[in-house]
């Protein structure tokens, strides 16, 4: 039986691609190395310049390590650069977003293969299980219809739909009745779902927290004007994460407009105040050095982040994108002004951060993922904060509650006694 390896790129809803490719894998034995493999799977990301980067960069050294596996591209990068890497002959094959639940009889294929599918595509695969993880994501819609300027991801993902909530229901109800506790619901678009079936994402919601086993849901990135009254009152069920991903991208109000973006930054201001006081941790995320971001723009964008209730953040340098509006924008920034912007915009929220788990380091409920070695743990806590764990149990996928957990520079540590 020949043996199949998977790398994943990027974001959470390739994390479920892959697990549904892995799924749908029947003739093929999965390994960890990729060294021994006889079938190299690269699930990629195209978002940035650097995750192309990243993605060619692994696929030159497995040519070097491993010259006769074959490769498969998946993922984005396949709808963005998979036709230029098959026709130079660097990839044995590649595979479009429609085409995850055929991977059993793609990779069987003895002759190059090109087979890039339905980018309008809605998969209904069930996963009954995550391999080597503690947490399950859930895929709950597809694509975006925003049209932000510096974005490539609606040619490589399509426009913006939902999956059937039944479908949902039911993969979160085989999920929990195998042991899983937590679900984080992703997409490319999170807040967009129902906008095409009649409902919307708090209403999912609410169905899901009656399915038995259900003991904490989190919800991927989303835009500012997809938090609506409906959403803002699920804020104090207890079962959901304290911790919410507002996507602003920028608090410049000018570079926010050259972005094409639909929020504002008063509105994005209030929107925050309230959800955090309602106890909640709040990250985004956040481009620096987009072309057109003045000197003056950025000072006034890093003063209001600074008047912010964030504790996480998900910065990026602008990387420029072939087929965007940003791409053909003139005023561009400097790279090493960037690099500074990104640091101090990083080392900003990073205080914020550790002055919220100063206050919040109490009747943390952590769900262990992974060890380090056989008695060191870690997991994250509602406020989707790092918790080390030393034990001298094995606490692998365990829930615990960490009393009074010691705040580190870049995580919090607790010493697990039973």
């Amino acid at each position: 039986m020949k043996k199949v390896h998977f790398k994943t790129f990027g974001c959470r809803t390739n994390q479920f691609d892959t697990q549904i490719m892995l799924s749908n894998l029947k003739n093929f034995k999965i390994e960890d190395n990729d060294i021994i493999s006889d079938i190299i799977v690269i699930n990629s990301c195209t978002v940035t310049n650097g995750a192309d980067s990243s993605v060619r960069a692994y696929i030159s050294s497995i040519k070097r390590k491993n010259p006769n596996a074959k490769i498969i591209l998946a993922g984005c990068g396949a709808h963005s650069k998979g036709d230029s890497l098959f026709e130079e002959n660097v990839v044995f094959g590649v595979m479009g977003h429609s085409e995850k639940s055929n991977i059993d009889t793609l990779l069987q294929k003895e002759n190059p293969f090109y087979e890039i599918g339905d980018l309008n595509h809605i998969d209904s695969s069930i996963v009954e299980d995550f391999v080597g993880k503690s947490r399950a994501f859930i895929k709950i819609q597809e694509g975006c219809d925003f049209d932000c300027s510096y974005c490539i991801i609606p040619s490589v993902r399509g426009r913006a739909r939902s999956h059937k909530t039944k479908t949902i229901l039911e993969q979160i109800s085989l999920l929990a009745s195998n042991g899983y506790g937590e679900f984080i619901l992703t997409g490319t678009n999170v807040g967009s779902f129902g906008k095409d079936t009649g409902t919307n994402l708090a209403k999912l919601l609410k169905e899901i927290s009656l399915i038995r086993g259900v003991r904490r849901v989190r919800i991927g990135s989303l835009e500012p004007v997809q938090i609506d009254d409906e959403l803002k009152e699920l804020l104090d069920e207890s079962w959901m994460a304290k911790h919410l991903h507002i996507a602003l991208q920028h608090t410049d109000d000018k570079i926010l407009k050259i972005m094409n973006r639909r929020n504002a930054f008063a509105e994005d201001e209030k929107l925050l105040n309230f959800i955090s006081k309602k106890g909640y941790a709040i990250g985004t995320d956040f481009i620096v050095g987009h072309p057109g971001e003045s000197e003056q723009m950025w000072k006034n964008a890093i003063k209001r982040v600074e008047s912010l209730p964030l504790t996480h953040i998900h910065a990026f340098t602008y990387s420029k994108r072939d087929r965007t509006p940003s791409a053909e924008m003139k005023d561009t920034v400097k790279g090493d002004i960037a690099k500074a912007r990104h640091a101090e915009l990083t080392s900003c929220v990073n205080e914020k951060n550790k002055a919220f788990r100063k206050i919040n380091h109490k009747n943390l409920e952590v769900l262990i993922e992974s060890t380090k070695n056989k008695n060191l743990y870690k997991g994250y806590d509602q406020f989707y904060n790092l918790l080390e764990v030393k034990s001298d149990i094995d606490l692998s996928s365990s829930w615990i509650i960490a009393q009074n957990a010691e705040v580190k520079d870049d995580k919090n540590f607790f010493k697990y006694e039973c």
